[in-house]
């Protein structure tokens, strides 16, 4: 597992924490997921045999949000 700090920006209310956090967790190989609205910053766990970052990265602009390592 490797650990990843992003940053998340278009965030603005618990709302938006909530649909980031699920992008994540919704990925294969995802744990300890953990959103912060103050920092918009998303800090998690990923297996790299199960995803890549892109695709994290990619699910969540799906949602509606842009990240960056």
């Amino acid at each position: 597992m490797e650990k990843v700090i992003l940053g998340v920006s278009d965030m603005s209310c618990q709302h938006c924490v909530m649909r980031v956090a699920k992008a994540i967790s919704g990925q294969p190989g995802t744990a300890d997921v953990q959103v912060d609205l103050d920092s918009k910053q998303a800090t998690f766990q990923y297996d790299p045999a199960q995803a890549t970052l892109d695709d994290i990265v990619a699910a969540i602009a799906k949602a509606g949000y842009t990240a960056q390592p």
